[in-house]
Formats: structure tokens, sequence, C-alpha cells
């Protein structure tokens, strides 16, 4: 295999990295791409179908409902940015990916990722105000915020990653690097950098504890005054009912938080582990895969829906088919 580099002022510029991703014997490589891909695939169909049935039921014409259709949208991309790559390398001997390959999928996927952080939180203040405030949530949760809160998610996580790659991508990588990971993630590019790399890792910081940080107490805040409100129930079904219209919300949020901040708040040398990569394939393959389960088991309406989608019986449209319940 022949990487081409190049020469600058004593400088060997990298054109490509190495992605070493899974060292396993060829057998367990194609085992690891079968499971994968079929992981793939099944994550692409469940956020699809999702996104179907909200669209085709009138009764899911609902903020919370609208804001779980950005979740899928954002997954279906989340996986899709890291998967393919993966598979290919899977049973190819050439794990090289190019320094823009590498540079576009970092972007995208710190955009997915700080998108869904940020989203997240969004949803918790959205079952807040449902819980703790029913009868003023048409007049507060409606149709132009829902828009203005997810796009403001969306413009947050591109303008994040946008500062973040201004930083990374022009750090000097000498030679050929190797990169012990399945993907191009900033940790691992910050170690393999060969020049002082304190700035760009400064930044990143500054900004994962401003996407990760105030969204965590936007959903902790949110949560503990719903748990609060809810405690004060007198009937044990009242109780039940108000919490299980936020259980699988919480549920997404506890895996997706606990393994990501497992992974981005250890110092950058652990990368130098293959255990960071099981962690890694619990947020970019696993929880992917569990969030469109979670929430159907959870979502009575969301099982009937899926149901009417997939028999091709589409329920008539309600209302003004706005997102206000």
């Amino acid at each position: 295999m022949v990487i081409k580099v190049l020469q600058i002022d004593n400088w060997t510029v990298t054109t490509h990295f190495i992605l070493l991703g899974f060292p396993t014997r060829p057998a367990f490589q194609f085992l690891l791409f079968s499971v994968f891909l079929v992981t793939y695939l099944l994550t692409l169909v469940e956020n699809l179908l999702i996104i179907l049935a909200i669209r085709s039921d009138g009764q899911l014409h609902k903020p919370m409902y609208f804001f779980l259709s950005h979740l899928s949208f954002l997954e279906m991309w989340y996986v899709t940015v890291i998967s393919p790559k993966m598979l290919v390398d899977f049973l190819s001997k050439d794990k090289s990916i190019s320094f823009n390959g590498c540079m576009t999928q970092l972007y995208f996927f710190v955009t997915f990722v700080c998108t869904e952080y940020i989203l997240l939180a969004v949803m918790a203040f959205d079952r807040y105000v449902a819980i703790c405030n029913p009868l003023r949530y048409p007049v507060i949760m409606t149709n132009q915020l829902c828009g203005i809160l997810a796009g403001g998610c969306w413009f947050c996580g591109l303008m994040t990653a946008m500062i973040k790659m201004v930083f990374i991508a022009r750090l000097r990588y000498c030679g050929t690097p190797h990169i012990n990971h399945y993907f191009c993630d900033i940790s691992p590019l910050l170690n393999v950098s060969c020049e002082d790399s304190s700035q760009a890792e400064l930044v990143d910081f500054f900004l994962a504890l401003m996407v990760i940080a105030v969204p965590l107490c936007v959903v902790v805040t949110s949560y503990a005054i719903i748990l609060v409100t809810i405690l004060k129930i007198p009937s044990a079904q009242g109780r039940q009912k108000a919490f299980s219209t936020c259980a699988s919300h919480l549920t997404v949020v506890t895996l997706f938080y606990s393994t990501t901040l497992f992974t981005y708040a250890r110092p950058k040398l652990m990368y130098a582990y293959n255990s960071n990569k099981v962690v890694s394939v619990l947020y970019t393959v696993i929880v992917p895969l569990l969030n469109p389960i979670i929430y159907c088991l959870r979502n009575r309406d969301v099982k009937m829906a899926l149901k009417k989608t997939i028999l091709c019986n589409r329920s008539e449209p309600g209302g003004d088919g706005g997102f206000s319940s």
C-alpha cells in the first residue's frame, strides 16, 4: 500500500491516515462485518419507520413527537457517518482514509453528537412543561417555538463542530499517522499530531463543557422538578401515567450521556487502549439501535402508529396537522 505525502518546509504533511480499527483474524473480521451491517440497516429502518409513523398519524402531531422525529432523523445520519467506512475496513486491507475524508467525517460526527446533546435537553424541557404546566402547555410549546428550538439545536451543533475543526484541521500530522480507532475522533487525532495541540485541546475542552454540561444541567433540573411534581399527584394511576410520558426519554438520555461522558471525560491518552473502542461502539452503534426500540416499547401511541405504518393503513391526519396537543 502506497500512501502519498507532501514535503513542505521540512515537514512531511499528511494526506492520509490509517485507521487501525479492530485488528482480528480474517474470519472474525467477516463476523464483525455481518453483525455491524445488520445493526446499521436495522437502525436505519427503525428510525425511518418512526419518522413515517409520526408524519402519517395525526395523533402524533405534538411537540414530543416532533422532537422525536428530529432525533430519529439525526441518528440515521449519525450512524451513516461512521458505519459505512467501518464496514468497508472490515473487508479491505487498505484501511487508509484521506485527510479531507477524515476531517469531513469528524466534522459531521461532532455536529450530530453536539446536536443530540442539546436536542435531548430540549426534549427534557418539553416533558417538564407538559407535566408541570399542563394547562399552559399548548400556549408555551407552540409550533413556532418548537421550530425555533429544533433549528437552534442543529445550528449549535454545526457551529460547535465548525469552531473545533478550525483548530484541529490546521494541526500538522507528520507522515502517515496510525489512528488507534475505527473512525476519526478528536482525541485520537490530537494524539497523532506532531506539534503542540494544547490550544486545540483547550478549545475542545471548553466547547465540550458547554455542549455537555449546560444541556445536562437542563436535563437534571427538568427531571428533578418533574419528579417532585409526580410525587405530589395523589393517585398511583396518575403518577404512573405522568411518569410513563417521560420514562422512554429518560432511558435514552441515560444511555447516551453515560456512554459518551465515560469516553470524553477521560484524558486523551486513554485512547491508546483498545478498551475505548468497545465503549465507542456503545454510543456510535448500539445506542442508536436501541433508542427507537425504547420509544416503541414504552409508548403506546408510537406502537399503534408504527403498526398502521407497517401495514400501510395510514390514519387520517387530525386537526390542522400542527404539533400542539
